[in-house]
């Protein structure tokens, strides 16, 4: 098991954790990630779909991230451009309500470090989420006033909400979303995957 991907795959640190969940799961750690790549996308954790499909953003929430970034899907799923490296590389669990449990903390604090220093050639870090930008920003305002500070982070990160269809009412009311970031990010996108 010589490289990071095949090391953090048969990782089994939070087996016990999962276990006590709502959801009662084996951990299923999905890297995606190759030293060649220049964009990242950091996340929270795979939701259950990710877990079951082994893929990052295989669902609804990647399609509105796909189209936030303005590429398709086989940009999208080329490791030699883009890596997705969450905060926790196994989907957590449920609660007994059914609302998501945060990334445990020990998944970045194991793996992070290695991950990172494998990625020589990132040009842009997109962040997604407060989690994500705790960790990247060292952000600690709400996550909409870190989003809408978008410009301070540039030209190497943006901050995001959350693709997540229950997220829709988060950007009604901040028309800013559209008509201000996205634009920049899609920019910025282009950019970091010229040859």
């Amino acid at each position: 098991m010589s490289d990071l991907p095949t090391q953090i795959r048969a990782c089994r640190l939070c087996a016990d954790r999962f276990a006590a969940t709502a959801t009662c799961h084996q951990p299923r750690p999905v890297p995606w990630f190759r030293p060649t790549a220049r964009l990242l996308i950091a996340g929270q954790a795979p939701g259950l779909q990710v877990h079951e499909k082994g893929r990052p953003f295989d669902d609804r929430s990647g399609d509105r991230l796909r189209d936030w970034l303005g590429i398709d899907r086989d940009t999208f799923y080329d490791l030699n451009r883009i890596a997705v490296v969450p905060m926790a590389f196994c989907f957590p669990g449920y609660d007994a309500r059914g609302s998501d449990l945060p990334p445990p903390k020990i998944c970045a604090a194991t793996w992070h470090d290695q991950v990172f220093a494998s990625l020589p050639h990132l040009r842009l870090r997109v962040l997604i989420g407060a989690h994500a930008q705790r960790w990247h920003l060292d952000a600690r305002p709400p996550m909409t006033a870190t989003v809408r500070a978008f410009r301070d982070h540039l030209p190497g990160a943006i901050p995001l909400p959350h693709p997540s269809w229950r997220n829709t009412g988060w950007l009604k009311k901040n028309p800013w979303f559209e008509t201000d970031l996205l634009p920049v990010l899609r920019a910025r996108v282009t950019e970091a995957l010229e040859d």
